[in-house]
């Protein structure tokens, strides 16, 4: 699935496409979204549709903005959560941060513990911070939300964390995770600029 985001103007949320825009009040020029396998016909009709596209395969690495972001980031890899963690790894920035994905607490219950704090460090110590709600199921779309939650991140809940837990900062490269999940960040560029020629032509 795609991930997308969209900052909420003080007081209120960056939403992640059209209808979540439109559901959550924020105009869409304040909706971004990204997919590295978006085809040039796609990266169109978005724009039509008034939503700025990431230029760059970020790899979930987005900090967020100076309000609430919300993160709509349904069936990710767990790297993508991960990252996007790391990149807002504050108590500042997470507490203003809400991400619509995949349970956190379904990838703990299905990883090994050693596994997770090795390939996901930032999941794994951010679990005591979290706030999470399942997505309620519904019967004809049963196995598309299964798994779905809203995660938040309550300052008090950040605060009463040790406080070494935000003083490693290192960036993950998942050097020995076997099943990464994610679409890697070109070295040539972003998968974008390499179907631009499809537009143009």
């Amino acid at each position: 699935m795609t991930p997308c985001f969209c900052s909420i103007p003080p007081p209120g949320t960056r939403c992640a496409a059209r209808p979540l825009g439109n559901t959550c009040g924020v105009p869409r020029e304040r909706c971004r979204v990204f997919d590295p396998v978006f085809s040039a016909l796609d990266v169109a009709v978005l724009a039509e549709l008034g939503l700025a596209v990431v230029s760059e395969n970020e790899e979930g690495k987005h900090p967020a903005g100076d309000g609430t972001t919300l993160f709509y980031m349904i069936h990710c890899g767990k790297a993508l959560y991960n990252n996007l963690l790391w990149s807002n790894w504050s108590v500042a920035a997470l507490s203003k941060i809400i991400i619509v994905g995949n349970s956190f607490r379904g990838i703990e219950e299905r990883l090994l513990s050693r596994i997770l704090e090795r390939d996901y460090s930032y999941i794994a110590k951010v679990l005591k911070g979290t706030e999470e709600i399942p997505l309620p199921t519904h019967p004809q779309y049963a196995d598309v939300f299964n798994d779905t939650s809203v995660h938040w991140f309550p300052l008090p809940k950040l605060e009463e964390l040790p406080s070494d837990t935000w003083l490693f900062q290192e960036e993950p490269t998942y050097q020995e995770c076997e099943d990464l999940e994610i679409i890697r960040k070109q070295d040539k560029g972003s998968i974008l600029r390499s179907t631009q020629n499809e537009v143009e032509s």
